[in-house]
């Protein structure tokens, strides 16, 4: 998926509770792509324009669940918190 399309599925699967600015997205694309989470090349988007289309790497995929798990346990952490307030 090219960064634009990466941000509008990001919004319309949080249903608008999350807004990704293309001034955090793109600096962290680069940035996975260079520790080799994501691969890139260019093609052409819908529209015909030129764009620059990123794929999760191998790599990227042990490290989403790498993330995903540390994020499961830092969100049960803070919602055992709310609920003993």
């Amino acid at each position: 998926m090219h960064g634009y399309g990466i941000a509008q599925r990001i919004h319309e699967t949080v249903q608008d509770s999350l807004r990704v600015e293309d001034g955090s997205l793109y600096p962290a694309l680069y940035r996975m792509e260079k520790r080799g989470w994501i691969s890139s090349e260019w093609g052409s988007s819908d529209n015909n324009r030129r764009a620059k289309y990123y794929k999760l790497t191998r790599t990227g995929r042990r490290q989403l669940a790498v993330q995903a798990d540390n994020w499961a346990r830092i969100s049960q952490a803070v919602t055992r918190v709310l609920e003993a307030t």
